[in-house]
């Protein structure tokens, strides 16, 4: 009787000890991030996103982050990290970080309200305004507006357009069906393919430069 009481006794602290390490894991990773460090991770990101995260026209078009909606920020950093988003660059960003590190990144950038970059065709905004608001109903294209609200600010999952980059928003909607995996694709997916080449266009330059 003593030798198992003292069985159960080794078992019940093997066990304690294994739940205690379990538990400082998950402390350490849900555990908050300090300001420095957030802000530190905020100014690698703009060595790409550009100053103020208000995009960048590199080799490929690099997307404004400042002023996103912190949900959709946080989905697409998560997609890129299982990926379900499929871009190495920012797989190698995101698989990395701690989901406390992604909910501060994508509250911190959606706090950021610089000028949008410009730089789009203005004489394609009335097509992309008229488009935006009223979708393309012989396409069967609804209003972007719908979904993006009158501002193109977004809501929850769905991103802002708003001040949105205008090359990014071009490349995005041509090549939506290759990239993309993330839960809003069953929406943009048929949309982008009803869009033509001159549309796209349009609707970007007009998001582009919405404040």
């Amino acid at each position: 009787m003593k030798l198992v009481g003292l069985q159960l006794a080794l078992q019940t602290a093997s066990l304690a000890i294994v739940f205690a390490g379990v538990g400082r894991a998950e402390d350490t990773q849900s555990a908050a991030v300090s300001q420095q460090d957030v802000q530190a991770k905020m100014q690698y990101c703009e060595v790409c996103h550009g100053v103020d995260a208000r995009g960048f026209p590199g080799y490929y078009p690099i997307p404004r982050l400042a002023g996103q909606q912190a949900e959709y920020l946080e989905n697409q950093l998560q997609g890129f990290s299982e990926g379900k988003r499929q871009f190495n660059i920012m797989f190698n960003v995101a698989h990395v970080l701690s989901p406390a590190m992604i909910t501060a990144l994508a509250t911190n950038f959606g706090k950021l309200n610089p000028k949008p970059l410009g730089g789009a065709p203005t004489e394609l905004m009335a097509a992309g305004k008229k488009i935006f608001e009223e979708g393309i109903p012989d396409a069967k294209v609804p209003p972007c507006a719908a979904c993006h609200g009158p501002e193109a600010k977004g809501n929850g999952q769905f991103p802002r357009l708003a001040g949105q980059f205008y090359p990014y928003v071009v490349r995005q909607l041509t090549i939506w069906s290759k990239e993309r995996a993330e839960n809003t694709s069953d929406i943009m997916a048929p949309i982008a393919r009803s869009l033509s080449e001159s549309q796209i266009e349009a609707v970007a330059a007009y998001v582009s430069y919405l404040e």
